[in-house]
């Protein structure tokens, strides 16, 4: 009976093993070297799961390991040895740790050849980590004390598609053309939380979505957005924008579908784009809102038919203004899609 257990032990091993695309031998030694403190699952071999662990060091990682999970521990270091045996490595979750950047040993980042996915939210890094993997796709970087971002970091880093550095203390001088050098391939940024009072200089052309939430911004160059041609949406919600600050039409972007500017000081409304379906204006101090000014189109050409030429906005919100109900006509006549709209 034992024997047949073993067996059935076995068979199971090897199952998983060819379910995950794992050499038997390498599934094998993966749930030997599995550290004291973590958990492997056989179920789940590449991944190792480390966390709330009340960990202060990275224990040695097993070599076959793709997923490891570090979260919720007490490290503060991150020696040059930490994972060199784990070479195989695609996502680290150092995220809720004591990690300062001058415990950050250099390289040790850096030689990861598969790395893609990166996050060390909520430690206590000072500057971005660098050298960082070619083969980064994703990069969260929260809640830390980063006020660096080292020039030529991300150099090299064509596969980045996602940027996190909201809550950090990062300012003007910071954010510039040669710190965010080499992020080509660009979709997602988030700077929300930090210490800007001007928009981000050098972000790359392929910039979909932009996060600017809590910070100092007062005012939007006119010529803003002609280098983000993709921008789709944008957040700049606790800022302190007022209408003279912002071009009546800065706006006016063919790729925008979701913009957000609550709580901030505008006075009017800012030309609506024609594709855009969600506007956030609440909690400003907009008193009216006029629809032959804020309409992208002449309200006279448009017809009874839902054709291209009708703008596509469908939610409005507006509450927290000095507005009183109800909307004029000319807005509804306009913005005929519109499902909602909060006043």
């Amino acid at each position: 009976m034992a024997g047949l257990q073993k067996i059935l032990v076995v068979l199971c091993l090897v199952t998983q093993a060819i379910s995950q695309d794992m050499p038997y031998e390498e599934l094998l030694a993966q749930l030997q070297a599995c550290p004291k403190e973590c958990n492997c699952p056989q179920n789940f071999p590449r991944a190792v799961y480390c966390d709330n662990k009340g960990l202060k060091s990275i224990p040695t990682i097993p070599l076959y390991t793709w997923y490891l999970y570090l979260q919720n521990n007490l490290i503060e270091t991150m020696p040059l040895d930490a994972l060199q045996n784990a070479t195989q490595l695609r996502w680290i979750n150092l995220n809720r740790n004591k990690i300062t950047s001058d415990k950050v040993g250099e390289g040790v980042l850096g030689g990861m050849k598969h790395l893609a996915h990166l996050y060390m939210d909520d430690n206590l890094l000072s500057t971005v980590p660098s050298p960082l993997p070619v083969s980064l796709e994703h990069l969260r970087l929260s809640r830390n004390r980063i006020s660096k971002i080292p020039a030529g970091v991300f150099v090299g880093l064509d596969k980045l598609h996602l940027l996190d550095l909201q809550g950090n203390k990062l300012m003007d001088d910071a954010v510039t053309e040669v710190s965010l050098k080499g992020l080509t391939s660009l979709v997602q940024i988030n700077l929300a939380k930090n210490q800007l009072s001007s928009m981000p200089l050098g972000l790359p052309p392929t910039t979909i979505q932009l996060f600017l939430d809590g910070n100092n911004i007062e005012k939007i160059p006119a010529d803003y957005f002609k280098s983000l041609p993709k921008i789709t949406f944008l957040r700049l919600n606790h800022n302190k924008l007022g209408s003279a600050g912002v071009p009546k039409d800065i706006f006016n972007i063919s790729s925008m579908l979701d913009l957000q500017l609550s709580h901030n000081q505008l006075t009017e409304v800012p030309v609506i784009p024609s594709g855009l379906e969600h506007l956030y204006l609440d909690h400003n101090k907009i008193a009216s809102v006029n629809g032959s000014s804020v309409c992208p189109v002449s309200v006279d050409s448009l017809d009874d038919s839902t054709n291209d030429s009708v703008p596509r906005l469908r939610y409005l919100r507006l509450d927290g203004n000095e507005i009183s109900p109800p909307i004029p006509r000319d807005v509804v006549m306009c913005f005929r899609l519109l499902r909602s709209i909060v006043i």
